[in-house]
């Protein structure tokens, strides 16, 4: 295993709430009511596909130009900032800090795949930037998860083959992506939401560097090169 891609929201912290009231408060204001069920399917998912996703809830998913589109996106994203300005190193999920010391002092890469387009400013809220060899700008994008895109770029970036790369994501469309870039896919939350990773695990605390090397080198050996 020579580098981990991380996801942001779930996993190194969880800022998905604030994204939840911003696109709440959003919705609102179009007509549109989206309930936290409704907010699951978001996670994970670019800004702009959320939005037409929340658009088609509310029937009118054809009714606006793309730059109204980007107008509203940018409105919500405007107050997602706003929302996240008392992040703060407490805000890390449990083991994340020692998670990210344990692999940097084992000489493994890290990369930040997340669909937020702030993730450099919550990173340096987090005080966690140093440990992180690269980001993935996802506005540079052509498609946002669940397509491998992101995870791909990141290993690229990284100078690494994705076979010696494990992905970490609390969504399924991030362990689909993680699998189409052809990586080793470990996932926090649900066991049967996320079926499709390689190893599950129920909480950040749970995750070590150990794990990830033993889950990555059993997958290796069980399914050979990818």
């Amino acid at each position: 295993m020579k580098a981990v891609l991380f996801d942001l929201d779930g996993v190194i912290t969880d800022t998905a709430i604030y994204h939840y009231q911003a696109w709440k408060e959003m919705a609102s204001k179009l007509g549109i009511d989206i309930d936290e069920e409704f907010n699951e399917h978001l996670k994970g998912v670019s800004r702009m596909d959320s939005l037409q996703l929340i658009l088609e809830k509310g029937g009118i998913g054809n009714r606006y130009s793309e730059s109204e589109k980007v107008k509203m996106a940018d409105d919500k994203n405007i107050v997602y900032k706003q929302m996240i300005e008392k992040v703060s190193p407490n805000d890390l999920l449990p083991g994340i800090k020692e998670l990210l010391k344990d692999l940097k002092d084992k000489g493994v890469l890290l990369g930040l795949a997340s669909a937020s387009q702030n993730g450099p400013v919550i990173l340096d809220r987090l005080e966690v930037t140093r440990y992180f060899d690269t980001i993935v700008n996802p506005a540079a994008l052509r498609a946002g998860k669940p397509d491998p895109e992101i995870f791909v770029k990141g290993a690229q970036q990284l100078g690494v083959d994705p076979k010696d790369c494990v992905g970490v994501e609390d969504a399924a469309a991030g362990v689909q992506a993680i699998n189409g870039a052809g990586m080793v896919s470990v996932a926090i939350g649900n066991q049967t939401t996320l079926a499709a990773a390689n190893k599950v695990v129920p909480a950040t605390e749970d995750v070590s560097a150990d794990l990830l090397e033993k889950v990555w080198s059993g997958a290796i050996n069980c399914n050979g090169v990818f």
